[in-house]
């Protein structure tokens, strides 16, 4: 069975156990989370939602928290002197899939 959940603005397929990082949640680590379905499959029957499938839930577990590598943005403007330079770290969370209902 496999689902497409959304979160933070992006879309994941998704099966039980899998782990996967999205973007920032604010929950505490162990605590449970249910995850809007886009769609949902058990190998015989598809349902797909308009926009969410009615009923069905998919129930992942917050593993871990941090942040992603420290990217740099540099700007500048030629023959100005205008320099500006700005680090960056994409904060994420690690999230375990419990179960997946239809």
């Amino acid at each position: 069975m496999f689902a497409v959940v959304q979160t933070g603005g992006k879309q994941y397929n998704v099966t039980e156990n899998d782990v996967l990082r999205v973007e920032k949640l604010e929950k505490q680590v162990g605590e449970k989370v249910n995850l809007d379905v886009l769609l949902v499959s058990d190998g015989n029957k598809t349902v797909a939602g308009t926009p969410i499938v009615k009923g069905a839930e998919v129930v992942a577990e917050v593993v871990a928290h941090g942040k992603g590598d420290k990217i740099v943005v540099f700007k500048y403007k030629p023959k100005k002197n205008e320099r500006t330079k700005q680090g960056h770290r994409q904060p994420w969370t690690e999230i375990k899939i419990v179960s997946i209902k239809m």
